[in-house]
């Protein structure tokens, strides 16, 4: 019964794919809109196939927002899904749109890429184009075919960029592309272009004597050095196959990572030789499921294997459960695990299931299976320790690292890298520290990968200089994250001209610079007011490194020039660009019309900010904040009636310090601490002494019309003050006081917070929701920007 559904499932399918294909020559929507529906009423709208013909029949009539809700609203999609909606929207010209969809895909094949270079194109943006060819190649493990090559020969003859067409031809020798007609042609047509005859000529010469001939062995090697199109040339020449020569395409696909194709040349195999497969064959098929999330492919094959009663142990067995656990099947493959218990399944099968239940957010079970292993090796302690981090429980992760410490096998670098990123998530010094001291006893401290997370974890917990040791001690095997971690450490820590400093070093040495870099760099731009040189960086950003700018680029230039007070061209740049502002970008300006008291604008970047986000609670504080700073007390209250009245909730302040690794967290006028009768005691002597060494309150901070001693008060007990008076209390003299907060410092915990570190004689970090704070000697590393 179950086959016969699944036949009529498929006949459908294929029917209405008719349907579709054939509606597509009117170029009228029409009849794909009944068919949608007909689809719908039948309940096979669950065929990934079927729903990718769809998307492609509205994208290819005009559609795209149709085509957009269909891909939106399907439980599964494969790449071709992904490539679909991509190719629409890169054909219909929206290139912007298009990129952003390809940021988001899971997994990007040669299609992906061919797309967006042949979409620069098609809008006339050539460098771009050439720039994403290089960045494929360099940065991606997915080989160009004959289409990426064709596409990117003809952006380097639209702008005659002989130089750069030299390196795609050195490209197309390097993967044995030569032979290719539309290759060769399109390379004739770029030297022509660019006035290089000789290699023209060259290339005419070579088109018609190129020609290959292998054996099995030979395509063995093209798939192992990454040349899979000639290795497929090969295949496709040979009068004979044999089970190598398929297992041997098969397999080489799935190792490559072109898990499509893998699955593509098995189904040949299956419909065009009378050859069964074998056990490499069917564990490489599996495989390819197990890594595109296929479920109803790998049960068929599963179906294959029952059906022909194939033994499952060893390799087959161990992809079966595999497949069903990265595919969602993880109940199945438990199932399967607990049937074959004694037989020969290896630690991948079972880490693989862990990991399943660790996706699905379901602890205990993957709890229950690692505690089950007898034999648990470091990939099975990394995996269930980086499942705990993943759903947040860090404290989990702790204990179960400590217990491996204590009893299972050394760390490995990526064990060291996620605990790090824990210590890093709760600034936690200490256990970064001892952390730090396990890498070096496993002897992984040198690793980029623990290096790059050390970085950011003594950044993150306010010790620079510690990161800024382990980034020299890593000087022979920098890569691009290196760099980067420690420019976005510098620039958060305020010292600004250090990163820019650093990131001029990177560039003389070749590296090449990610997004995330040009962030820190703009972030340092944007913390020590270097107006000029912000300008400059975005415009070599784009211009030299053919990035193009993200939501996190354009709120560093509008909180840049913000900052320095340029609110019209802060505005100016909102207005134009590249992107749709976000709520980020507008309340970065908004936040920049309570400091310089801009109301009228204040009141447009707010009404901007809600219409994005209605229930924006920054909106309505920041706004009704600007009114306040400008003395318009009754419109400040009608703002907080308003954010009443819509139930919107204000983001709460709060401040933490941790001693003995115990957090300690305080909000404003917080009464609810053990020892609040002495932290109170201590910070009104502590106020009191300040305030004889010059101190002035800033009651401006305290946006409400009240009395000057209500307001002072207000502003004693601000919660970063109450930590540090905490700290002071519990901590021994001359130690460092560690405080974050959730929010920005205002201005006068700002002020209050330098004579406290002169009058203590301590120094006090201060991380809040955008910088770290340096207090000492009264002065702050921030220099009052």
């Amino acid at each position: 019964m179950d086959h016969q559904i699944s036949q009529s499932f498929v006949s459908q399918s294929q029917f209405y794919v008719s349907f579709l294909q054939d509606s597509l020559k009117s170029k009228d929507p029409f009849p794909i809109k009944l068919i949608h529906g007909r689809i719908i009423k039948s309940g096979i709208h669950l065929s990934v196939f079927l729903m990718n013909n769809l998307i492609n029949g509205y994208a290819k009539t005009g559609f795209l927002s149709y085509a957009r809700k269909v891909f939106d609203v399907m439980p599964v999609r494969d790449t071709s899904s992904w490539n679909t909606l991509l190719s629409g929207y890169s054909k219909g010209g929206l290139i912007n749109e298009a990129h952003l969809i390809f940021k988001e895909m899971p997994y990007r094949d040669s299609v992906s890429w061919t797309t967006m270079i042949a979409g620069y194109n098609f809008v006339g943006r050539f460098q771009v184009a050439i720039q994403m060819f290089l960045e494929m190649v360099s940065a991606s493990d997915v080989l160009p075919t004959q289409y990426t090559f064709t596409s990117v020969f003809a952006s380097c003859a639209e702008i005659r960029a002989l130089n750069e067409g030299r390196r795609v031809h050195s490209f197309v020798v390097k993967f044995g592309l030569s032979s290719y007609v539309s290759v060769a042609n399109s390379m004739l047509n770029m030297y022509a272009k660019s006035g290089d005859s000789n290699a023209a000529q060259m290339v005419f010469d070579g088109i018609v004597v190129k020609n290959t001939s292998s054996w099995n062995a030979l395509i063995s090697l093209y798939m192992q050095t990454g040349q899979v199109d000639l290795a497929l040339a090969q295949f496709e020449q040979m009068n004979e196959h044999d089970i190598v020569s398929w297992n041997s395409m098969v397999t080489g696909y799935n190792q490559r990572g072109f898990d499509v194709l893998a699955l593509n040349m098995f189904s040949k195999m299956l419909k065009e030789s009378s050859l069964e497969p074998d056990r490499y064959t069917l564990a490489s098929a599996l495989s390819a499921c197990a890594n595109l999330g296929e479920l109803n492919v790998g049960k068929q094959i599963h179906a294959y294997l029952v059906r022909t009663e194939f033994n499952t142990s060893g390799a087959v067995g161990n992809s079966l459960i595999c497949m069903y656990s990265r595919s969602g099947g993880v109940d199945i493959a438990r199932r399967i695990l607990e049937k074959n218990r004694e037989s020969n399944l290896n630690v991948i099968a079972f880490t693989a299931l862990l990991d399943g239940y660790i996706k699905l957010g379901d602890i205990n079970p993957a709890r229950k299976i690692f505690d089950s292993l007898k034999d648990r090796d470091v990939v099975v302690w990394t995996a269930m320790i980086v499942g705990y981090v993943q759903n947040g429980f860090n404290d989990d992760a702790m204990e179960l690292f400590r217990l491996m410490v204590k009893e299972g096998p050394d760390p490995n670098n990526y064990t060291l890298a996620a605990m790090l990123s824990v210590c890093s998530s709760v600034a936690s010094l200490n256990h970064g520290k001892q952390i730090h001291s396990a890498a070096i006893k496993a002897g992984e401290a040198l690793s980029v990968s623990v290096s790059n997370a050390l970085i950011t974890m003594y950044a993150k917990a306010g010790n620079i200089s510690c990161a800024r040791r382990v980034f020299d001690l890593i000087h022979l095997n920098r890569d691009t994250v290196s760099w980067t971690s420690m420019i976005l450490a510098l620039a958060q820590h305020g010292l600004g001209a250090e990163a820019l400093q650093l990131f001029e070093n990177m560039l003389a040495l070749g590296m090449k610079p990610d997004h995330i870099t040009y962030v820190g760099v703009l972030t340092a731009c944007t913390h020590v007011g270097l107006i000029a040189q912000g300008r400059s960086y975005y415009k070599m950003m784009k211009e030299i490194h053919g990035i193009e700018p993200t939501s996190s680029h354009c709120a560093c230039m509008i909180d840049l020039f913000g900052r320095a007070g340029l609110l019209e061209e802060a505005q100016d740049f909102i207005e134009n660009m590249p992107t749709e502002p976000d709520v980020i970008a507008w309340g970065s300006l908004l936040a920049s019309c309570r400091v310089h008291k801009k109301m009228e604008l204040a009141k447009v970047a707010a009404d901007r900010l809600l219409s994005i986000d209605p229930e924006n609670s920054g909106a309505y504080s920041a706004l009704a904040n600007v009114y306040s700073a400008c003395g318009k007390w009754a419109e400040a209250a009608k703002i907080r009636k308003s954010m009443k009245d819509k139930q919107v909730k204000k983001e709460q302040g709060f401040s933490w310090i941790q001693i003995k690794n115990v957090v300690h967290v305080f909000g404003v006028e917080d009464g609810l601490h053990p020892q609040r009768d002495a932290i109170y005691k201590t910070m009104e002597k502590i106020w009191k002494d300040i305030k004889k060494l010059g101190f002035i309150p800033d009651t401006e901070s305290v946006l409400h019309d009240l009395d000057y001693e209500v307001k002072e008060q207000i502003l004693r007990h601000h919660s970063e003050k109450l930590a540090i008076a905490f700290g002071l209390i519990n901590t021994p003299e001359n130690t460092t006081l560690r405080i974050m907060k959730n929010l920005r410092v205002c201005n006068d915990c700002h002020s209050a917070i330098k004579f406290i570190s002169k009058l203590v004689g301590r120094e006090i970090i201060l991380r809040d929701a955008t910088r770290f704070h340096h207090f000492k000697g009264g002065f702050c590393s921030c220099r009052d920007y």
